[in-house]
């Protein structure tokens, strides 16, 4: 009896983990930080496996300097509108903040952040969004239509 105890208890705790770790389902009206980062009410949701430019970040096109940061946030809330997007989280980074795969109605909106230029595809982390940026590189859209240091980088250099 007292194994049979166990096994169940250890059935529980299974549960219990594999439900934590799947994450959880956020809805509503999106606030934009930045080109990855958004607040649904007060959950604070970094873009799973993209990486786009800080907002204070400058890239470089034919010599002249401009603001890539503040395009792909505009971007992304141009992208979003004023519709209530779905976001499908996978656990908490190390800043507390949720790590999900947002939507809206069925338009991955970190796919479309990397295929149209305005992040990159986040290897560190996934593969994922990989054909994305190739497709961006491409067409050389967003950032890549010239040069620019890579987010993960210039915020390396700007601690």
């Amino acid at each position: 009896m007292a194994v049979k105890i166990l096994i169940f208890n250890l059935f529980l705790i299974l549960i219990c983990f594999s439900a934590v770790s799947s994450g959880k389902t956020i809805f509503g009206k999106a606030k934009v930080i930045d080109g990855d980062t958004i607040y649904i009410y007060k959950n604070k949701i970094r873009l799973h496996a993209i990486d786009a430019p800080e907002t204070n970040q400058t890239c470089n096109k034919n010599n002249k300097v401009w603001n890539c940061g503040i395009e792909s946030t505009k971007f992304l809330k141009k992208l979003i509108g004023k519709n209530k997007i779905e976001c499908i989280t996978n656990g908490k980074d190390q800043y507390n903040r949720f790590i999900g795969i947002c939507y809206k109605n069925n338009l991955d909106l970190n796919s479309e952040m990397v295929l149209n230029g305005w992040a990159i595809a986040y290897r560190y982390y996934s593969m994922d969004y990989v054909e994305e940026e190739e497709v961006a590189k491409q067409q050389k859209k967003g950032i890549w239509g010239g040069e620019f240091e890579e987010p993960y980088l210039f915020r390396k250099k700007n601690k």
